[in-house]
């Protein structure tokens, strides 16, 4: 049942012995992998952008905030963007800004505990033939972790899809310069592809297209949840939210031997699983306020469903799937997605886990290539490299 799934995301991240091999279609992803890259060094310094125009929302997140600006635009690479009060990490791809407008805007969205580090090898690639960005959802990464006033079901929970769809919404806008006459494509993997979702929805005639890589089922949603099971899932929600539990919990996660653990369920191949990899995502992981960011969004048991948002939004959308993800089964996603009229193509990529980009980046840039020019061609837009001297 689901009380038992949560049990096992426990044994899981403390890196005790399971029999099911892993934290199988609960929406909660680990993160990543990724080594360097040459060519995605050569990103530029901090820089500050202006605030969006608020709403209710937004004055409710804005409230919310303590802003953890610990100097850190100064030792973080990439660059800083202001909003709502917070500070949100991005780093662009290596090309030439201000030079040629009809390069398509791309925007890399990473899932649950993620960082822009999450698309070292693939920004670099994409930088090649569009405007491309990686960004930290607020919460994760060297993005500010203001701490929750209110967790799920309470309406100013912070951490939610629809946080973070303004969050993507308003980049692209602000930062990346969309608009309607030149679109915004968002490349998003597991929970950040709810998030691209969501920010396709708020911002319809802004959004050439979604892509979405694994993306999470959300399986922890209350409506997934068998009516008997749903006083169980929320009884244990609140003890790891709000007792030592779950700050134990989060400490088995927090270290080497954790996060070694977890990754090597994600990934198919182990071998994918360093030192550099642990170390790229523990780092972010241990900053102020990342705690309570972890706990916020495992108690988060409502929202909008992907499969519900892929039917709204009026932009192309094409998934491709790891077939040997263990924690969102292809099955699952074939039958939840498959239908769908306006899911444009549905990719298995053979022999790979729950990160596709990072852990098959030679299979998937090019079919992010693909969906860009596809989906830019449609909006009418332009997608020509630029020829060489």
């Amino acid at each position: 049942g689901m009380a038992s799934a949560l049990l096992l995301l426990l044994a899981a991240a403390s890196a005790l012995p399971t029999h099911r091999g892993g934290l199988r279609s609960h929406g909660i992803e680990r993160i990543v992998r990724h080594r360097p890259m040459s060519r995605y060094a050569a990103l530029r310094g901090p820089r500050h952008h202006g605030a969006a125009n608020e709403n209710k929302h937004k004055q409710m997140v804005a409230s919310c905030a303590q802003s953890q600006s610990q100097s850190q635009s100064q030792q973080v690479p990439g660059d800083f963007w202001k909003w709502k009060g917070h500070n949100v990490r991005y780093r662009r791809g290596d090309w030439e800004e201000g030079g040629d407008s009809s390069r398509p805007i791309v925007v890399l969205v990473h899932g649950f505990g993620g960082n822009c580090e999450h698309w070292r090898k693939n920004l670099p690639d994409v930088s090649e033939y569009a405007e491309a960005y990686a960004i930290d959802l607020l919460g994760y990464g060297y993005s500010d972790k203001p701490k929750p006033p209110a967790a799920y079901p309470s309406p100013e929970q912070l951490y939610t899809f629809e946080t973070w769809g303004e969050q993507l919404r308003d980049f692209s806008r602000e930062v990346a310069g969309a608009h309607p006459g030149r679109k915004v494509h968002y490349i998003c993997n597991s929970v950040g592809s709810v998030a691209g979702l969501q920010a396709a929805l708020l911002d319809q005639d802004v959004t050439a297209g979604v892509m979405l890589l694994d993306p999470s089922l959300r399986m922890l949603h209350w409506s997934k949840q068998f009516p008997l099971q749903r006083p169980l899932t929320s009884a244990l929600q609140t003890t790891l939210r709000e007792t030592p539990v779950g700050r134990w919990f989060f400490e088995q996660v927090a270290t080497p031997k954790g996060v070694r653990s977890v990754l090597e369920q994600a990934y198919h191949n182990k071998e994918s699983v360093t030192d550099e990899l642990v170390s790229a995502i523990l780092t972010p992981g241990l900053q102020p306020g990342a705690v309570d960011v972890f706990l916020d969004f495992i108690s988060y048991s409502g929202g909008p469903l992907p499969e519900d948002l892929v039917q709204k939004v009026k932009c192309p959308v094409q998934i491709a799937w790891g077939d040997k993800d263990p924690w969102e089964p292809i099955e699952v996603g074939k039958k939840t997605f498959g239908d769908l009229s306006n899911v444009e193509k549905f990719i298995t990529l053979p022999n790979v886990g729950h990160c596709p980009m990072d852990e098959a980046p030679d299979l998937v840039n090019p079919l992010i290539r693909q969906f860009v020019e596809s989906a830019s061609s449609a909006a009418g837009e332009s997608t020509t490299t630029p020829q060489p001297c």
